[in-house]
């Protein structure tokens, strides 16, 4: 099932789902989803040295990335077929008994972004801010603004709660994060 406008404000109000700072209820709460906001915080591929990235290279990794932060007010151009990452302004934490997905929002869908590429699911258990991987698919290069509404969490109900939420000892390597993340991937156990 999937959580009502209703729902979402009660479950924060309580206290066991977590999305802070929520700014305004009127426009980030909708029926059944709840609007984020962009982050200033960006992770840039920069990718003409390198013939081919390593996932299991933490070095080749940390090499083809850098960070970006954007001033209060200026814009991160994305152009087109660029892909970047960038995060959530809010800081979320789902209880066990929740998962959410990240979608895009429609404005910027007819922009031609996409706010995720494969990582748009948020497991039971995860706290931090959420990744976000941009990707512009237009012909036009699109100005992101931080603080700007960029996705949408969409809350689904489990049949119960995990046994082993993420977090919980099972080498979540993203609990917690703040900001934009880029692939820690050098980190799984069974490459």
């Amino acid at each position: 099932m999937i959580l009502s406008d209703r729902d979402i404000r009660l479950r924060i109000e309580q206290g066991d789902l977590v999305v802070d700072p929520i700014t305004d209820w009127d426009l980030q709460l909708q029926p059944a989803s709840l609007d984020v906001r962009l982050g200033s915080g960006f992770a840039v591929y920069q990718l003409p040295h390198l013939p081919c990235i390593d996932p299991r290279d933490k070095e080749n990794i940390d090499a083809v990335t850098a960070p970006v932060d954007i001033p209060e007010g200026e814009p991160f151009v994305l152009h087109p077929g660029e892909f970047a990452l960038a995060h959530t302004a809010e800081y979320v934490k789902i209880p066990a008994d929740l998962v959410a997905r990240v979608e895009g929002r429609s404005s910027l869908g007819r922009l031609a972004i996409v706010v995720h590429a494969t990582a748009g699911f948020i497991d039971p258990g995860f706290e931090g801010t959420i990744t976000l991987e941009l990707s512009n698919l237009g012909r036009a290069a699109v100005k992101l603004y931080p603080g700007m509404r960029i996705g949408q969490l969409v809350f689904h109900t489990m049949t119960s709660p995990a046994e082993r939420p993420y977090g919980s000892g099972r080498g979540s390597k993203y609990q917690g994060q703040r900001g934009a993340v880029p692939s820690r991937s050098g980190q799984d156990v069974d490459n």
